[in-house]
């Protein structure tokens, strides 16, 4: 039998899809370095966790206050209680940005028909979205400074 981690998934069943984590590990990276294949796998693990922790959290933010739907002020909420406050501001630009593109974007009315991407057209948006990330990321500051134990 499997280990359980996550309420009824087994371990395989709650993972990254590998080829795209691998695709934005290189992609951040200078191009003359290079990752060691068990080190993508770890950077994948740690991105599984994450996601974990944060939805963990973002649960009780929602079950303290009575809530049955996790809303994005939870998910902020839940990065404040686990210590990424610094992390607030970029993360809610990014929302904006998303909620934004996604409002006036004219693929938003296919959503609400229930017509489909199909996987090229699926291909493109995930490309052009890492695109934009990557750019915002950049532009900021990618590697935001740290509170010391002195502050």
């Amino acid at each position: 039998m499997e280990p359980m981690d996550i309420v009824g998934k087994s371990k395989d069943d709650v993972s990254l899809p590998k080829a795209t984590m691998f695709k934005i590990i290189k992609e951040m990276l200078p191009p003359d370095v290079r990752v060691a294949r068990d080190a993508q796998d770890l950077l994948v693990e740690c991105c599984v966790e994450f996601i974990n922790l944060i939805s963990s959290e973002s649960n009780e933010v929602c079950g303290r206050e009575e809530k049955r739907t996790i809303a994005p002020e939870h998910v902020l909420r839940a990065l404040e209680v686990l210590g990424f406050g610094d992390y607030i501001e970029e993360v809610y630009a990014a929302y904006e940005q998303h909620r934004l593109e996604t409002l006036d974007s004219p693929k938003s009315g296919r959503w609400a028909s229930g017509a489909e991407m199909t996987e090229e057209e699926a291909l493109a948006e995930q490309q052009r979205m890492f695109a934009e990330a990557r750019a915002r990321m950049n532009n900021g500051n990618a590697n935001p400074p740290r509170q010391s134990d002195s502050d």
